[in-house]
């Protein structure tokens, strides 16, 4: 079964549970032989030490049809580099290990940095961006996907179901973003998203009036999942946010670039569970205080981009509108945890609403203060353009470190 929504434009692809793994897993072998598939595993050093990490490795070992798996490894020293070559020796397919804090690497980025091109600040968008263009100087796959590293509840068919719909080629979709229930140890999870995107866009569209962008958003019922794959041909023309709008930046590429009926979200998951980020309230540059923020900031510089005027006065009815919005959502969330036998906790769930307001502001405040800001990192293609060698060197700095730190 097929559903859309908001405009009809956004396919929603459903896990309808009569199609067992071993049936898509040989279609997949099939599409491998003409499509080469491979899988971006964008990770900090501390992951390999949780529950999560061990279980993924597991389960990625089974997968038949893969090419090539690139984990990009931040926050790494020289032995904790070789302890991550060990750790993913388990891994069955041809894998590398990019330490993105090598010295090499680290000359590179000051390479890029010479000709203005480098990301401006670590994270997750640049360890990903990274790793896209390693792929894209290996030329010689079609698929590629992506999914986070601390999925307690992981298994090989959430990959299978994620990174179908782009490698059928009978299908017409450049890009799939996974979704899933965000339930888990009997509690309503998925924070951001219940609490600020959702009432975010309602608010949005109350201010400043329909935008199809805003109904393109709305149509995703999980849109800061970390899981999606796409077509290995738009990666070089892809602009990636640098800080922690990532989700919701390759979302508003997809737009950008590709026609509505090229993008679906696909179920990929029965049961998800993650490692939970702190709301960190009193410090800015952490968890989901700064990852609030950041998302506030990536959907205004896409609606400005598109034409939409903000001043003071905007943001600060945006704030009010939300307030409101989140606050009705919140009732529904109560009434819905309360059916379903999970726990809700009022109190923290409007503390995280009264914060999220305030960023809104905080946000806004940011947008106007820095007009000239350039919040993505430099499509591959411009990086090419300028210095032709670039992914050559890459591959030979990632090779030259696999060789020498053994």
């Amino acid at each position: 079964m097929v559903d859309f929504h908001q405009n009809g434009n956004i396919a929603t692809l459903h896990n309808m549970r009569t199609r067992g793994l071993e049936d898509m897993t040989y279609e997949l072998e099939t599409f491998a032989q003409s499509r080469k598939m491979s899988l971006i595993l964008p990770c900090l050093y501390s992951e390999l030490e949780t529950e999560a990490m061990p279980k993924i490795l597991s389960e990625l070992s089974k997968v038949t049809y893969l090419h090539r798996i690139i984990i990009g490894l931040d926050k790494a020293d020289a032995d904790e580099y070789r302890h991550a070559r060990q750790f993913f020796k388990g891994l069955n397919q041809n894998h590398i290990v990019i330490w993105n804090d090598s010295p090499r690497m680290k000359e590179l980025e000051t390479r890029l940095a010479g000709m203005g091109l480098a990301p401006t600040e670590a994270g997750k968008g640049k360890n990903v961006w990274t790793s896209m263009g390693y792929l894209i100087g290996c030329q010689d796959s079609a698929v590629m996907a992506i999914h986070d590293c601390d999925i307690l509840t992981y298994t090989n068919e959430l990959l299978a179901r994620l990174i179908y719909p782009v490698a059928n080629p009978t299908f017409p979709y450049q890009v799939a973003k996974g979704y899933y229930a965000r339930v888990g140890g009997e509690k309503l999870n998925g924070r951001v998203t219940r609490l600020l995107v959702s009432p975010l866009l309602i608010a949005l569209k109350r201010v400043i009036g329909d935008r199809d962008y805003l109904d393109y958003l709305r149509s995703f019922r999980y849109p800061l999942s970390g899981e999606f794959a796409m077509r290995s041909a738009i990666l070089p023309d892809l602009r990636m946010p640098s800080d922690w709008g990532l989700e919701i930046g390759v979302l508003s590429e997809a737009w950008r670039n590709l026609a509505p009926k090229a993008v679906c979200q696909v179920e990929i998951a029965d049961a998800y569970d993650h490692k939970h980020q702190d709301l960190s309230p009193e410090d800015a540059a952490n968890g989901l205080n700064r990852m609030s923020v950041d998302i506030c900031k990536a959907i205004f510089r896409k609606l400005a981009a598109d034409g939409t005027t903000f001043t003071p006065n905007t943001f600060r009815t945006l704030k009010a509108t939300y307030y409101r919005s989140a606050l009705d959502l919140l009732e529904a969330y109560y009434t819905d945890a309360q059916m379903n036998g999970l726990k809700l906790d009022r109190h923290s769930e409007e503390a995280s609403i009264e914060l999220f307001a305030e960023n809104i502001m905080r946000a806004g405040q940011t947008f106007l203060e820095n007009p000239h800001e350039t919040p993505f990192i430099p499509t591959w293609n411009r990086v090419h353009s300028a210095d032709p060698t670039f992914l050559r060197d890459m591959q030979a700095a990632v090779a030259a470190d696999a060789k020498d730190y053994q």
